[in-house]
């Protein structure tokens, strides 16, 4: 589990295709000597497990899973990536809930500076419209974001200028490639709100579907008045 504050950018060494998988080899500055092999490190909001290492630079495998949902199938060598150890229990969650597992590629529609900031617009996969609301959370390439404003299969955040610098942001371009994870919360209130069509007795003789939440259900179980 990550917050999306990244600790530190990376430089890809290599990406060396293995069959349909692949290994992943990066410099950086970031401390590695609090990171063990087998921790989870999160590579521009892609949760992998770091297999070796070595002075400034680690390795680690990516499944033929990971290279067909993120941008790291295109990973080229001098590619600059966003770097986040995993949240340690009791850590400051500086960001938001983040797994590292990316719902979609999406592409970066414009780059507009406005005074001491930046105005992203980001075109995703239609079908991730409902987990984006406006002022909530979301991941961009492991970046902790909040939504300024959102519409049909894109939203609009607003980089301030530390985070420019301090990320991989500040040298994408439009039509570049971005990784994005939508809040997890969200995906998992939108199925216990839908779940099943099963039912239930209430014991006064009518049946009422047991899955799923409405505003019945919150009221016989005492959640609302």
């Amino acid at each position: 589990m990550f917050t999306g504050i990244v600790a530190a950018m990376g430089i890809v060494r290599r990406l060396t295709r293995r069959g349909e998988d692949a290994l992943l080899e990066i410099d950086t500055s970031l401390d590695l000597g609090e990171v063990r092999i087998g921790d989870s490190i999160a590579v521009s909001g892609v949760c992998l497990t770091v297999t070796q290492k070595a002075g400034g630079a680690f390795q680690a495998d990516v499944s033929a899973e990971t290279l067909s949902r993120t941008t790291l199938k295109t990973a080229t060598a001098g590619d600059r990536v966003n770097l986040e150890p995993a949240l340690r229990v009791g850590g400051r969650l500086g960001g938001h809930i983040v797994l590292g597992h990316v719902d979609c590629v999406g592409k970066i529609l414009e780059k507009t500076p406005r005074s001491g900031s930046v105005v992203f617009g980001f075109e995703i996969d239609p079908q991730l419209d409902r987990y984006i609301v406006a002022k909530g959370s979301i991941a961009v390439d492991g970046i902790s974001l909040t939504v300024n404003r959102c519409e049909k299969n894109r939203f609009y955040v607003n980089i301030i200028s530390y985070t420019a610098a301090e990320t991989t942001l500040g040298f994408k371009k439009a039509s570049d490639a971005v990784n994005i994870e939508t809040d997890i919360l969200a995906r998992h209130l939108e199925k216990l709100i839908f779940a099943g069509k099963e039912t239930e007795n209430t014991g006064a003789g009518k049946a009422v579907s047991a899955g799923g939440v409405d505003l019945d259900k919150l009221a016989r179980y005492g959640f609302i008045k």
